[in-house]
């Protein structure tokens, strides 16, 4: 990029009370800044757990359930965009259990709550049976501001439940308009909501080109975005020992949603060398750069030592849309859908107690990972011993450049894992049931304490969620019913913030068209801080969080134009995308060298002899060694600018001296040569001399002495021969 392709200039002028804000912010510590209550009537199963043919014991009656007693502040029911934290929640008791959506606004402190028909449905449509699976996920676009909801989904379709009670409401999902996660709160009301065909805002399968049959049998429902600030959904579809992720991208051009790519096979015993199906229990993430997954795995295999999960997996794609590029953490390429889960396994938890009898490791719960800036890869997890009564928490990491991952078992435990640059942090409830958070730099097991409550309100569990150095810790109050209080604690981390509306937060590089008509300039975006941002250029809005590439521009002059969402500031750009060159120069021959000579294409430059590539450089002016024949070819790395070709003869220029002569003269022959056969002709085309001659430094010595005076032809017996004339007088 050249340095007047990108010019700069803003809309605003950033005042002192911001450097004032940031010297606060870094010398703070990490503290709890501010305590919201939510709502009293946080849903609870505060019942026993009962068999799946328990009867109704009517509304007043605990709330009896079938898995776990969570279902509010649980599961993906957090969110943050600009100042706002999106939390979702069922509303209790029993009777009620309508899904609640929650937006706080952090710089106002007022907050906007959204009722929606829809009303817990319970195990397998027995609402009197509560059912911890069927959890709200909450996603919102920064592409378009659009809030999606996924809800009370476990695997259902037409033919689950048995009875056929859900064949028409087997996958439930509600989507706002564009804009509403930024309306004011007097507007943020259900009508924003996009309704269905009967008036209901509850739909059947997400709008685009997938199936409807891809919407069956869906669970655990997540949202998730890359870099670029596109949003993906995550769901296993199949059972617990059966199952398999697939996940999908909104398209906030036009509202849709793409196609399904699927991570794993179903049936995966089907192939040859798999002796189980399995199902797994984890998270798909994008983090440092990169689409990542981390699970647990469930098999089929019911005679093994394991009751639930076994085992830790993690893999990565360099592909933002998670299509292709995936690698196990050695590196090696896989593809997806995968079969077999040991080709990205990283460990094994039930190693690390000592119980062989069938059913006695329990592995359920204390799961997470993070990497770090510096690819220092963390897991979480935890491991019972059902046997002996033991329970281990235990850390396995690989520090960047590692092979190996290493296993310690001096570890807390915790609920979730962050990272911010090299940094780790450890967030969980403490056996008081309060918060705390301990450190550790990356790659690293040197967990230090640095926040822990010690008095004040205790915790049943909550759904952690980290944004821009704060911690959202989303909680459910240590009370009795089927109603209890849900509050969100945030909590500064200490880690002083990049400034989004700084003026050197943003860096804009110019990309030029590759080829003459081709219309493909690009201008690559990369913000230092993250955070929510849309970038304007012709009319077009591009959101995205740190960085976002903008392709298939043609050349010329734009004005880019960046929004910091939430905040009053905009930061404009002039980019100019350059005109693609045809690749033009020469190529000639001084001595035992090619010397090229670049005059306009674009850089590096591919220089092929023989058919092999020998060199790529950004020099405009070079040389290579060559031999007589070689065949030379330079070009760029897009073979549509051109290419510069030579054959190599280096006795183009093959010079007899003195010439003419007296008789003796001196032939300039090539310095790798240390014999040639010549042949002198008279002009009578007959031969006067044919002798192999020896070459020293470069040259030989011929003498036409005791011949006629006239005109000589002296031919070099090469591949192709040359001749040179010579006079003697």
């Amino acid at each position: 990029m050249k340095n007047n392709d990108v010019k700069t200039y803003w809309r605003k002028t950033l005042f002192m009370v911001l450097w004032l804000a940031s010297i606060a912010i870094a010398q703070a510590q990490v503290v709890l800044e501010k305590e919201i209550k939510i709502t009293d009537l946080g849903l609870h199963f505060d019942g026993s757990k009962v068999t799946s043919g328990a009867s109704n014991t009517g509304d007043n009656a605990p709330y009896d359930y079938f898995f776990g007693r969570n279902i509010s502040a649980h599961g993906d029911c957090i969110k943050t965009y600009g100042d706002y934290v999106f939390m979702t929640w069922y509303r209790g008791g029993k009777e009620d259990r309508h899904v609640m959506l929650t937006r706080y606004n952090t710089k106002t402190g007022t907050m906007a709550t959204i009722e929606f028909p829809h009303r817990h449905t319970g195990y397998q449509n027995k609402y009197w049976i509560g059912e911890s699976h069927n959890t709200i996920a909450v996603g919102v676009s920064p592409l378009d501001g659009t809030i999606h909801l996924l809800y009370d989904m476990h695997s259902y379709s037409p033919a689950r439940p048995s009875d056929g009670s859900l064949a028409n409401d087997y996958f439930r999902y509600s989507y706002s308009v564009k804009n509403a996660a930024l309306l004011p709160d007097a507007d943020f009301t259900l009508d924003k909501f996009v309704q269905n065909g009967t008036g209901g805002y509850k739909h059947l399968s997400m709008p685009g080109s997938a199936a409807n049959s891809e919407f069956l049998s869906l669970t655990y429902p997540r949202f998730f975005q890359n870099e670029g600030g596109d949003l993906f959904m995550l769901m296993r579809e199949g059972g617990n020992n059966n199952g398999m992720y697939k996940f999908i991208k909104y398209d906030y051009n036009t509202g849709n949603w793409g196609d399904f790519t699927d991570f794993n096979r179903l049936n995966a015993k089907s192939q040859p060398g798999i002796d189980f199906n399995w199902g797994l229990y984890g998270d798909m993430k994008y983090v440092n750069g990169k689409l990542r997954i981390g699970f647990q795995r469930r098999s089929q295999d019911n005679n093994d030592k394991y009751l639930y999960q076994n085992g830790v997996y993690y893999a990565y794609s360099d592909d933002q849309t998670g299509a292709t590029g995936w690698k196990n953490y050695k590196g090696e390429d896989f593809s997806v859908p995968l079969w077999d889960a040991d080709e990205i396994k990283v460990m094994e938890p039930g190693d690390y107690v000592t119980t062989t009898q069938a059913n006695k490791v329990y592995i359920v719960g204390g799961f997470d990972w993070t990497v770090t800036a510096n690819e220092d890869v963390h897991i979480i997890s935890q491991v019972r011993d059902l046997e002996n009564n033991v329970t281990k928490n235990l850390h396995t990491y690989k520090p960047s450049g590692a092979t190996d991952f290493i296993t310690s078992e001096d570890f807390a435990g915790g609920a979730a894992l962050y990272t911010s640059g090299n940094s780790i942090f450890l967030i969980g409830l403490t056996s008081s049931k309060r918060i705390f958070i301990e450190q550790a730099e990356g790659g690293t097991n040197n967990f230090t304490r640095v926040y822990e409550a010690t008095t004040g309100r205790t915790f049943d569990h909550g759904v952690v969620h980290i944004e821009n150095g704060k911690v959202y810790y989303y909680l459910m109050e240590n009370k009795t019913g089927n109603a209890q209080p849900l509050y969100l604690q945030i909590i500064d981390l200490d880690i002083v913030p990049k400034d989004p509306t700084s003026p050197n937060n943003f860096t804009v590089q110019s990309v030029g068209e590759t080829c003459t008509g081709m219309n493909n300039g690009k201008l690559v975006i990369n913000a230092e801080a993250n955070h929510d941002y849309v970038a304007t250029i012709n009319g077009v809005n591009y959101g995205f969080t740190q960085n976002k590439t903008i392709d298939n521009l043609s050349p010329g002059t734009y004005n880019l134009c960046i929004d910091v969402v939430g905040k009053s500031f905009e930061q404009c750009f002039e980019v100019n995308i350059q005109a693609a060159e045809s690749l033009t120069g020469k190529i000639s021959i001084s001595k035992q060298s090619a010397v090229v000579s670049v005059q306009s294409g674009n850089a590096p430059y591919v220089v092929i002899k023989n058919g092999e590539e020998v060199l790529q450089t950004y020099q405009s002016d070079f040389s290579i060694d060559v031999s007589h024949g070689d065949d030379i070819q330079v070009k760029t790395t897009k073979d549509c600018q051109g290419v510069l070709s030579k054959t190599i003869n280096l006795f183009e220029d093959l010079k007899a001296y003195p010439n003419p002569t007296n008789g003796a003269f001196e032939l300039f022959m090539p310095n790798d040569m240390d014999y040639v056969d010549l042949e002198v002709y008279n002009i009578q085309s007959q031969v006067i001399i044919s002798k192999r001659f020896k070459v020293n430094s470069g040259k030989l010595k011929l003498n036409l002495e005791d011949k006629p005076s006239g005109l000589y032809f002296v031919k070099v017996n090469i591949k192709k021969p040359v001749f040179i004339k010579v006079i003697k007088n």
